[in-house]
């Protein structure tokens, strides 16, 4: 099953950002996130394939908070094969590729770098928290994660974000923790933050 989605051709030596949506959203909603991020990037713009109620998402929920766990694990293999293709489909060849996901989208990202990391080794989250209660002991070393998360974002509770950073690194992957005072938002300084991030590991 393919998914929905729009690619923006960019600078081949720029990595290809993917982004994904929060709940309700769509493939334009974090463009300008993009663009602010790494301008030269090409960008390939998803829209969650499951429906609440009408609104778009990455996964189903069985109430605020409380995650489908079996259809997180369905949907990141849905979208971690629809990205190894998309790879094919749009030439990538072995370039550089990092999720970018705010809230829902930030979630997939996190589930699929814990159950994928053959499809996706980088990510950038912004307001995560675990979405998987016990990921598969793979090898993560490789893996790098970059997440921004609000002590007063009562949507993604800073325990579950820990458990997601616990998971992450007992399995080898590199995280880099940002935080801001707020809550359930994309903040200016998590955007700077990140964009630094990618040209930190692009440096190496």
């Amino acid at each position: 099953m393919t998914l929905d989605h729009k690619f923006f051709e960019g600078d081949e030596n720029a990595p290809v950002l993917v982004l994904l949506h929060g709940t309700g959203g769509g493939p334009d909603d974090l463009l300008g996130l993009a663009k602010a991020l790494s301008p030269a990037s090409a960008v390939l713009a998803l829209a969650g394939p499951v429906s609440e109620h009408g609104a778009a998402r990455w996964f189903r929920r069985l109430a605020e908070g409380v995650f489908d766990y079996e259809d997180v694990v369905f949907r990141a293999n849905q979208l971690a094969d629809f990205l190894i293709k998309a790879r094919e489909t749009y030439g990538l060849g072995e370039r550089r590729m990092i999720a970018v996901g705010f809230s829902n989208g930030a979630n997939i990202a996190a589930a699929v770098t814990l159950l994928r990391p053959d499809a996706l080794t980088e990510a950038i989250a912004f307001a995560a928290m675990s979405p998987v209660p016990e990921p598969p002991a793979l090898d993560l070393h490789g893996t790098r994660v970059f997440l921004s998360n609000g002590e007063r974002d009562p949507m993604a509770p800073l325990t579950s974000t820990g458990e997601l950073v616990r998971a992450l690194r007992e399995r080898g992957a590199e995280v880099t923790e940002h935080r801001h005072p707020g809550g359930h938002q994309v903040t200016i300084e998590g955007v700077e933050s990140a964009k630094e991030w990618i040209k930190s590991i692009a440096d190496r």
